[in-house]
């Protein structure tokens, strides 16, 4: 196989991934659930900004988003190990939604990456657009609805780059969004 062809083909598959696909589901079905989405402080859990479909599919789990009040840009976006949204402390410094611990990683992925390489929670990149909305169609291919629940979707303050390098866990900082996967 040449190496342009497989360019092309790495090309094609990551596409998919991270955008999604006109064919993806957007209606509730036996493997659905709808979480709603609050926004997150030091200070606790705040008011709706929308709500996240997750659907089983083939393809992986099938995140819909609709979701609004955040700011423009990338955002980290991950699955969090435990379903809590609550604040809590890191180094003697109250944090938000740090209850919900670190990223899903049950088969011990010695570092972050894409939805294909790092941890098992680690999601595409949330888009969010210039009026603060984000409504888009994501697949995480590895993941079905029956491993995230009980579980927290989280969004971060900034973008990911898929790598440790050269901050930790994409660089996504702080924590300015959650629901719990219930």
């Amino acid at each position: 196989m040449s190496s342009l062809f497989k360019l092309s083909a790495l090309a094609a598959i990551s596409a998919f991934i991270f955008t999604g696909c006109a064919n993806t589901p957007t209606s509730t079905g036996l493997n659905a659930k709808t979480v709603t989405v609050n926004a997150v402080s030091a200070q606790g859990v705040g008011p709706s900004i929308g709500q996240i479909q997750l659907i089983d599919s083939p393809a992986g789990l099938v995140i819909n988003t609709n979701l609004s009040q955040l700011p423009p840009g990338p955002h980290g976006f991950h699955i969090h190990e435990k379903g809590s949204c609550s604040p809590a402390e890191k180094d003697g410094k109250a944090g938000a939604a740090l209850a919900a611990g670190g990223h899903f990683n049950p088969k011990a992925a010695p570092n972050h990456g894409t939805p294909l390489t790092g941890h098992m929670g680690d999601l595409p990149i949330l888009q969010v657009q210039t009026d603060g909305t984000a409504k888009v169609n994501l697949i995480a291919p590895r993941l079905k609805l029956a491993d995230v629940q009980g579980l927290a979707i989280m969004v971060h303050a900034g973008g990911d780059n898929y790598s440790d390098d050269p901050k930790p866990l994409g660089g996504g900082g702080d924590r300015i969004a959650c629901g719990v996967i219930k």
